[in-house]
C-alpha cells in the first residue's frame, strides 16, 4: 500500500497523538478549550494534519444537530475526536471545517525551531541550556 506521508505543522507548542506522538497541530491553531467529548474536556482547532476521516454521520449534540466525521491518527489509527462538516443552527456555523481533539487522547509537546519535536514526556526544566 506504500508509506504513510506525515506532515509537520511547525510551531513552538505542539499537540500530538497520545498513542504514537505523531504531530497533529500547534497552539496557534487552537480556537477554544471549552468543549466536551466522550472522554471529557476537548479542544477546537482550525487546522489539524495527519488525520484519517470516517464517513459523514448525522449527530444530535448538546449544541444542535451536526454532520460530523470521526477523526483518527493517520499513523496509528487511534481515535482522536471529530471534524464538523455542517451545522444546522446558524449560531453554530463557526464550527464548520474545524476539528475537535479530545484532551485525554492527545499530548502536548515543545518543538525546537528546526521542527524537531521534544517528546511529550520530556521535562523542559531538566534540559540544559547551551
Amino acid at each position: 500500500m506504500g508509506r504513510t506521508y506525515l506532515e509537520h505543522i511547525g510551531g513552538a507548542k505542539l499537540f500530538t497523538c497520545g498513542s504514537c506522538e505523531t504531530v497533529l497541530t500547534n497552539k496557534n491553531e487552537l480556537v477554544s478549550t471549552r468543549f466536551t467529548g466522550a472522554t471529557g474536556r476537548a479542544f477546537l482547532f482550525d487546522k489539524v494534519v495527519n488525520l484519517k476521516f470516517s464517513d459523514v454521520q448525522d449527530r444530535q449534540m448538546l449544541t444542535g444537530r451536526h454532520m460530523v466525521r470521526d477523526v483518527s491518527c493517520k499513523n496509528c489509527d487511534a481515535k482522536l475526536g471529530w471534524i464538523y462538516e455542517f451545522a444546522t443552527e446558524e449560531n453554530q456555523k463557526y464550527k464548520e471545517g474545524k476539528v475537535i481533539l479530545e484532551r485525554a487522547l492527545i499530548a502536548e509537546a515543545d518543538s525546537f525551531e528546526d521542527g524537531e519535536t521534544i517528546p511529550p514526556t520530556h521535562n523542559n526544566r531538566d534540559r540544559t541550556q547551551s
